[in-house]
């Protein structure tokens, strides 16, 4: 069991020596790995998705992670189409955003055409802000989870901030966290909606290690509840990647919904200002 004490301990030896960013960076392998949630280049990608792609590769994003559009789920392009661009520009696809509807089957086969490993549902499947909704939708992601698994993919869920609603003095997302096998079940913390639903993503770290292989890293302007470029928020980011391996965290996507100017601008203004944390 992971104590208080222990996980304290484990993030102090972490940061101990130098917090320095490019040093954090470096240890865990992140400046290899760094990506980008294209739902932060939207109109971008249905405009142009080539050009916009070679425009991201080359501000130094090594992973993608795509997000459904009204192009489907790869811009207009077919699954092996993305994979070789990506290939190309030296990106790595590894996972997209989905529905969790009836073109299901179709959506996961075409996730093995692309080569990403996972396939991540957007948002809840089924409305209802109760603890029984939560424990079916927990029941249909087992599934969802072993139907991935056996074409070696995997499932995983992308997080808001209603889901950190309570009833009856249980947290919404706890209900799913207890309810859903973390081998079929992959949590993509999106740190920017649990501050904004006023929780704190140390603690979830602290209560289920290992738990979140995926991170949404996105700075909010919680006034205004909205995205904003990194340091202009409530999001503590250096501490946030201080946590890094407490929290079991494999893949970080940068995601910005709303710019002060043009996505390309921000994800710049993202990127120096990660490489300038010290």
């Amino acid at each position: 069991m992971v104590t208080r004490r222990n996980f304290l301990f484990q993030v102090s030896a972490l940061s101990a020596g130098s917090l320095l960013m490019p040093t954090i960076m470096k240890a865990s392998g992140m400046e290899d790995k760094m990506g980008v949630q294209l739902y932060s280049f939207r109109d971008e990608m249905l405009n142009d998705p080539i050009e916009t792609l070679k425009q991201i590769a080359n501000i130094g994003i090594k992973e993608i992670e795509t997000a459904r559009s009204s192009k489907g789920h790869y811009y207009g392009l077919k699954p092996e189409e993305m994979k070789k661009i990506c290939d190309d520009l030296g990106m790595n696809l590894k996972s997209g955003h989905v529905h969790l509807d009836d073109a299901w089957e179709k959506t996961m086969n075409e996730a093995v055409v692309s080569g990403q490993e996972y396939l991540i549902c957007s948002s809840m499947p089924s409305k209802g802000q109760n603890v029984d909704n939560y424990k079916k939708v927990a029941e249909s992601f087992n599934k969802a989870g072993e139907a991935c698994k056996a074409l070696n993919l995997k499932f995983g869920y992308h997080n808001h901030d209603y889901e950190f609603d309570s009833e009856g003095g249980e947290v919404l997302y706890d209900i799913l966290l207890k309810n859903t096998d973390p081998s079929l079940v992959h949590m993509e913390l999106d740190l920017g909606w649990v501050i904004t639903a006023g929780k704190d993503p140390l603690e979830y770290f602290e209560n289920y290690p290992g738990r979140f292989p995926l991170w949404h890293l996105k700075d909010m302007n919680l006034a205004k509840k909205e995205s904003t470029e990194f340091g202009k928020g409530g999001l503590d980011i250096k501490k946030m990647l201080a946590y890094k391996k407490a929290s079991g965290v494999k893949h970080i996507f940068i995601e910005q919904e709303e710019y002060a100017k043009s996505p390309l601008e921000s994800m710049e203004y993202n990127m120096k200002y990660l490489k300038g944390l010290s």
